[in-house]
């Protein structure tokens, strides 16, 4: 099977071939003989109905300083493709949200990975609280008294943007940190959807688990460590990736929300887990491939490109 792929993606030159996910998406189509094309979010238009994308021919290779090649750039009915891979990261704002919306005119008679509509109404920390039972004590609201009362309950949270992303803005406050009412009043002026708010879990001195689903079934995991005198474990901000295998629990948990991510065309998901809590369903553009593939051994891009084959 040849196919037609557009990854609609951030630019390619700034991507770390080592850690890129969607960089290990496009060398697996390359081995299995389908033609790429790579175009930015902003080069994507509806005009008449039809889905327009000013694309440009890709070739990937793994050498650093020289891992693509794009061609003349050409507009191109996203119609005509076998696939859309909908891979740029986040911020979930407004301009993400249309892209869903025009994306939507094509699928899934061309499939969008992962599907438009689904990925629009299940942003990482909504889509989790339909599985109350899986996530710790949370709180997502705008009213300050509430958020106090929170606090007051839990003591030790965790206050983060709803809609933020990597790490960014996501601040710890022990007991007795004054800092709370400055940091709500800055997250007033910044933002002006709810914040979110969850019980701290010291767990997470020992790693925050990213594991991988692909249509809907556990595939493998990464633990990542914050870095000494931090509460994020996010590798960019200086996590530390860990080789490590799923627990029991954890296997519970990816059985009790598989289904519902593949009832809803989400092939590529990353969940994160700290201790024996779910605390997000990633479904925009999610990482970790590279990580586990040289940990476990595994080519998961493979399993996922298998996944969207048997779509087709």
């Amino acid at each position: 099977m040849s196919l037609s792929v557009a990854i609609q993606m951030d630019p390619i030159d700034a991507i770390d071939i080592d850690g890129d996910s969607t960089f290990a998406l496009a060398l697996e189509a390359t081995k299995r003989g389908h033609t790429l094309y790579h175009y930015l979010p902003r080069d994507l238009s509806l005009k008449q109905n039809q889905v327009i994308a000013h694309t440009r021919p890709l070739e990937v290779r793994r050498k650093k300083g020289d891992h693509f090649t794009l061609g003349e750039q050409a507009a191109m009915n996203l119609a005509d493709m076998d696939v859309v891979l909908m891979r740029q990261d986040p911020p979930f704002d407004m301009s993400y949200i249309t892209a869903t919306h025009i994306l939507e005119h094509i699928h899934p008679k061309t499939l969008v990975v992962n599907d438009p509509f689904y990925v629009r109404n299940a942003p990482e920390k909504l889509l989790v609280t339909h599985f109350p039972d899986l996530m710790p004590p949370t709180l997502i609201t705008s009213n300050k008294d509430d958020i106090l009362a929170f606090r007051a309950e839990h003591k030790d949270i965790i206050v983060k943007p709803l809609y933020g992303n990597g790490g960014a803005g996501v601040f710890h406050l022990k007991p007795g940190d004054e800092n709370l009412h400055s940091l709500l009043e800055l997250f007033t002026q910044l933002f002006r959807e709810p914040v979110i708010a969850q019980r701290y879990m010291p767990e997470v001195r020992k790693g925050d688990k990213r594991i991988i689903l692909v249509d809907g079934k556990a595939a493998g995991a990464v633990n990542r460590v914050p870095a000494e005198g931090e509460s994020r474990s996010n590798m960019h901000v200086g996590g530390r990736p860990e080789k490590i295998g799923m627990t029991k629990r954890e296997l519970e948990i990816c059985e009790a929300i598989g289904p519902t991510l593949k009832e809803q065309g989400l092939i590529f998901v990353g969940i994160d887990v700290i201790g024996d809590y779910l605390t997000e369903i990633n479904v925009t553009s999610p990482t970790g491939l590279q990580e586990i593939g040289r940990f476990d051994g595994v080519s998961l891009e493979a399993e996922i490109w298998d996944a969207i084959e048997n779509r087709l």
